[in-house]
Protein backbone atom coordinates (compact mmCIF):
# COMPACT_ATOMS: atom_id res chain seq x y z
CA UNK A 1 0.00 0.00 0.00
CA UNK A 2 1.78 3.19 -1.40
CA UNK A 3 -0.69 5.52 0.50
CA UNK A 4 -1.61 9.35 -1.13
CA UNK A 5 0.17 10.56 -3.99
CA UNK A 6 2.37 13.67 -2.93
CA UNK A 7 1.80 16.70 -5.64
CA UNK A 8 3.93 16.91 -8.04
CA UNK A 9 5.88 20.18 -6.39
CA UNK A 10 6.90 17.74 -3.24
CA UNK A 11 8.84 15.04 -5.25
CA UNK A 12 10.67 18.34 -7.30
CA UNK A 13 11.13 19.89 -3.57
CA UNK A 14 12.39 16.26 -2.39
CA UNK A 15 14.79 16.18 -5.98
CA UNK A 16 15.89 19.93 -5.78
CA UNK A 17 16.85 19.30 -2.09
CA UNK A 18 18.84 16.19 -2.88
CA UNK A 19 20.50 18.13 -5.65
CA UNK A 20 21.95 20.94 -3.62
CA UNK A 21 24.97 20.99 -2.43
CA UNK A 22 25.05 20.75 1.21
CA UNK A 23 28.45 22.24 3.76
CA UNK A 24 29.20 19.50 5.89
CA UNK A 25 28.13 16.61 4.41
CA UNK A 26 30.58 16.19 1.79
CA UNK A 27 29.68 12.12 1.30
CA UNK A 28 26.40 12.34 1.02
CA UNK A 29 26.77 15.19 -1.73
CA UNK A 30 29.33 12.99 -4.02
CA UNK A 31 26.87 9.82 -3.40
CA UNK A 32 23.72 11.63 -4.48
CA UNK A 33 24.90 12.86 -7.45
CA UNK A 34 22.69 11.91 -9.89
CA UNK A 35 20.18 9.92 -8.33
CA UNK A 36 16.47 10.84 -9.73
CA UNK A 37 13.05 10.25 -8.12
CA UNK A 38 10.77 8.89 -10.77
CA UNK A 39 8.37 8.28 -7.57
CA UNK A 40 7.31 9.74 -4.18
CA UNK A 41 4.24 9.40 -2.34
CA UNK A 42 3.36 9.39 1.12
CA UNK A 43 5.48 6.35 2.45
CA UNK A 44 7.34 5.22 -0.46
CA UNK A 45 9.95 6.30 -2.46
CA UNK A 46 11.24 5.10 -6.32
CA UNK A 47 14.30 6.32 -7.70
CA UNK A 48 16.75 5.65 -10.39
CA UNK A 49 20.62 6.16 -10.25
CA UNK A 50 23.21 5.55 -12.69
CA UNK A 51 26.50 4.57 -10.72
CA UNK A 52 29.23 6.94 -11.24
CA UNK A 53 32.80 6.11 -11.70
CA UNK A 54 33.45 7.86 -8.22
CA UNK A 55 31.74 4.84 -6.65
CA UNK A 56 33.50 2.32 -7.82
CA UNK A 57 35.78 -0.07 -6.40
CA UNK A 58 39.21 -1.60 -7.85
CA UNK A 59 37.40 -3.66 -9.94
CA UNK A 60 34.92 -1.28 -11.34
CA UNK A 61 32.27 -2.54 -9.14
CA UNK A 62 29.72 -0.56 -7.29
CA UNK A 63 31.47 0.17 -4.03
CA UNK A 64 29.41 -1.24 -0.86
CA UNK A 65 29.84 1.75 1.47
CA UNK A 66 28.30 3.69 -1.58
CA UNK A 67 25.75 1.67 -1.61
CA UNK A 68 25.00 1.59 1.95
CA UNK A 69 25.50 5.58 1.63
CA UNK A 70 22.73 5.71 -0.82
CA UNK A 71 20.19 3.43 0.74
CA UNK A 72 20.72 5.18 3.97
CA UNK A 73 19.94 8.79 1.89
CA UNK A 74 16.56 7.08 -0.07
CA UNK A 75 15.38 6.13 3.03
CA UNK A 76 15.76 9.16 4.58
CA UNK A 77 13.59 10.82 1.29
CA UNK A 78 11.09 7.75 2.15
CA UNK A 79 10.45 9.25 5.98
CA UNK A 80 10.22 12.54 4.36
CA UNK A 81 7.20 11.78 2.69
CA UNK A 82 5.61 9.52 5.51
CA UNK A 83 6.77 13.05 8.17
CA UNK A 84 7.20 15.84 6.31
CA UNK A 85 10.35 16.49 8.13
CA UNK A 86 13.45 16.89 5.82
CA UNK A 87 16.10 16.78 8.81
CA UNK A 88 16.37 15.48 12.30
CA UNK A 89 15.92 11.87 11.41
CA UNK A 90 19.12 9.71 13.19
CA UNK A 91 19.90 6.18 12.31
CA UNK A 92 19.16 3.99 15.35
CA UNK A 93 19.45 0.67 13.82
CA UNK A 94 21.00 -0.30 9.73
CA UNK A 95 21.13 -4.21 8.46
CA UNK A 96 21.92 -4.35 4.92
CA UNK A 97 22.52 -7.70 2.70
CA UNK A 98 24.28 -7.71 -0.56
CA UNK A 99 23.19 -10.29 -2.81
CA UNK A 100 25.19 -9.35 -6.01
CA UNK A 101 27.25 -6.36 -7.72
CA UNK A 102 26.63 -3.88 -10.61
CA UNK A 103 28.96 -1.81 -12.72
CA UNK A 104 30.05 1.80 -13.85
CA UNK A 105 27.45 2.90 -15.34
CA UNK A 106 24.65 0.68 -14.91
CA UNK A 107 21.33 1.92 -14.22
CA UNK A 108 20.07 0.56 -10.58
CA UNK A 109 16.29 1.12 -9.58
CA UNK A 110 16.16 1.95 -5.78
CA UNK A 111 12.94 1.81 -3.85
CA UNK A 112 12.41 2.23 -0.07
CA UNK A 113 9.20 2.31 1.96
CA UNK A 114 8.23 2.99 5.59
CA UNK A 115 6.99 -0.13 6.75
CA UNK A 116 6.14 1.56 10.39
CA UNK A 117 6.01 4.85 12.05
CA UNK A 118 5.42 5.27 15.22
CA UNK A 119 5.68 9.22 15.97
CA UNK A 120 9.34 9.30 16.70
CA UNK A 121 10.65 6.26 15.58
CA UNK A 122 10.23 4.69 11.83
CA UNK A 123 11.19 1.41 10.56
CA UNK A 124 12.02 1.61 6.57
CA UNK A 125 12.66 -1.09 4.04
CA UNK A 126 14.98 -0.80 1.05
CA UNK A 127 15.30 -2.78 -1.99
CA UNK A 128 18.43 -1.95 -4.76
CA UNK A 129 17.65 -3.73 -7.95
CA UNK A 130 19.52 -3.53 -11.55
CA UNK A 131 16.76 -1.89 -13.56
CA UNK A 132 17.23 -3.97 -16.88
CA UNK A 133 16.95 -7.31 -15.24
CA UNK A 134 15.56 -6.79 -11.77
CA UNK A 135 18.37 -8.74 -10.58
CA UNK A 136 19.08 -7.96 -6.78
CA UNK A 137 21.58 -6.56 -5.03
CA UNK A 138 20.99 -5.29 -1.74
CA UNK A 139 18.11 -5.06 1.02
CA UNK A 140 18.08 -3.12 3.59
CA UNK A 141 16.34 -2.26 7.16
CA UNK A 142 16.56 0.77 9.19
CA UNK A 143 15.27 2.09 12.42
CA UNK A 144 14.95 5.94 12.91
CA UNK A 145 14.19 8.63 15.56
CA UNK A 146 13.27 11.99 15.08
CA UNK A 147 15.79 14.19 16.67
CA UNK A 148 14.99 17.64 18.53
CA UNK A 149 18.03 18.60 18.62
CA UNK A 150 18.76 22.23 17.30
CA UNK A 151 21.88 23.37 16.02
CA UNK A 152 23.56 26.40 17.28
CA UNK A 153 24.77 28.01 14.32
CA UNK A 154 20.72 28.06 13.37
CA UNK A 155 19.03 31.48 13.93
CA UNK A 156 15.80 31.04 16.29
CA UNK A 157 13.34 33.35 16.54
CA UNK A 158 13.74 35.31 19.85
CA UNK A 159 10.75 33.48 22.16
CA UNK A 160 10.57 37.81 23.96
Amino acid sequence: MEGEKLPRISRKGIQEYLNKEMPHVELQNITAKGLIIDHACKGFVRCTFIIPPSASDAHGNWQVGAIATIVDIVASVAICTETAIIRGNVTMDYNISYYSSAKIQEEVEIVAKVVGNKGKLSSIRVEVKKKDDGELIAIAKQWTASNEFRAPWINHPSKL
